[in-house]
């Protein structure tokens, strides 16, 4: 026979409720305002569809959630406040960055698969190749093949050391087998305006900044970078076309603080779902050359399982020196 003092019985039926109390407070939430942490300055383009998500889902759950920019340390420092509030009212809304800083910083502040609960991808979009509509370099082809054949003759724009178009530039270099010179800029807007001055062969920048200076017809459009071609200009080939294995693109994602329930993983993935057709963000995200995708945790985490080595090897086979 067991015998059970008070305090036992007490203790055991503490523990016995633990796991509904759980799951009950996971069922209220949210129960104050959700924050959505961008971790780059104001005004930058991932805000767009954090801000529109932000209002369907005040709508949605009955409490506010507000978009709050943290800039700093390439989006470090905005990271770590997420980490660190360990709040799953507190949530990062960053772009593919988040795979990238490990790899560029010894000490980024967070590890991409401990302290990030992957909730869902937002939105991806290709990066396109541009040159000037009078480069003598008819193609593709005919790039590729004059590239491996005079190394460093070309030279391509990015915006900025270690940015995604860096590195989407030393991706090409590695799986083509071609050396042409990187030139960083500080941002988008002087790199455009290097290859319009000549001052470099070509730049690679996403396709939402590229489709008006290619629709314009200032600037051409040698290839995109995911790995098919892109709906909004179908005329153009994709790298994989002729770089087989190549295919990258800029992706914004949504994650959760360490410890953040699976509940509440779901509920939001489930409640940003039905926004992907039908709604102006989506009709907006089309008309730029991006895909609208916020299809739950999975793929997220399968991106970032894939994406997080392929960054770390592409920065050390190209010498990229780390923070």
């Amino acid at each position: 026979m067991i015998h059970m003092t008070r305090r036992s019985t007490l203790a055991a039926l503490a523990a016995a409720a633990l796991p509904g109390a759980a799951r009950a407070g996971e069922a209220t939430w949210p129960d104050r305002t959700v924050r959505f942490i961008v971790p780059f300055a104001p005004g930058g383009p991932v805000e767009i569809p954090a801000r529109f998500i932000a209002d369907r889902l005040t709508h949605s759950f009955g409490q506010n959630v507000i978009v709050e920019t943290k800039p700093g340390a390439g989006g470090a420092l905005g990271i770590q406040s997420v980490v660190q509030a360990a709040d799953p009212h507190v949530l990062l809304f960053t772009t593919s960055s988040v795979a990238i800083l490990p790899a560029l910083l010894a000490n980024p502040g967070y590890d991409p698969f401990r302290d990030l609960v992957p909730i869902s991808m937002v939105s991806e979009v290709p990066m396109a190749l541009l040159v000037r509509p009078d480069w003598p370099v008819p193609d593709l082809a005919a790039f590729l093949q004059q590239a491996k054949a005079k190394p460093q003759r070309f030279s391509f724009a990015s915006s900025g050391t270690g940015s995604t178009t860096h590195l989407a530039g030393e991706l090409l270099k590695a799986k083509a087998g071609i050396d042409i010179l990187h030139v960083p800029y500080r941002g988008g807007a002087q790199a455009v305006n290097a290859v319009y001055a000549g001052d470099t062969d070509m730049l690679i920048t996403g396709l939402i900044e590229a489709i008006p200076h290619v629709r314009d017809g200032r600037l051409r459009a040698l290839a995109v970078t995911a790995p098919q071609r892109s709906p909004a200009l179908p005329e153009v080939p994709s790298l994989a076309e002729a770089v087989p294995g190549y295919g990258i693109t800029i992706w914004y994602a949504m994650f959760g603080p360490p410890g953040t329930p699976p509940a509440v993983v779901q509920r939001l993935a489930g409640a940003m779902a039905p926004l992907r057709q039908g709604t102006p963000l989506a009709e907006r995200m089309t008309e730029s050359g991006a895909t609208l995708l916020l299809d739950g945790p999975g793929p997220l985490a399968a991106r970032m399982r894939a994406e997080v080595p392929l960054w770390k090897e592409i920065v050390k086979a190209a010498g990229i020196q780390a923070g």
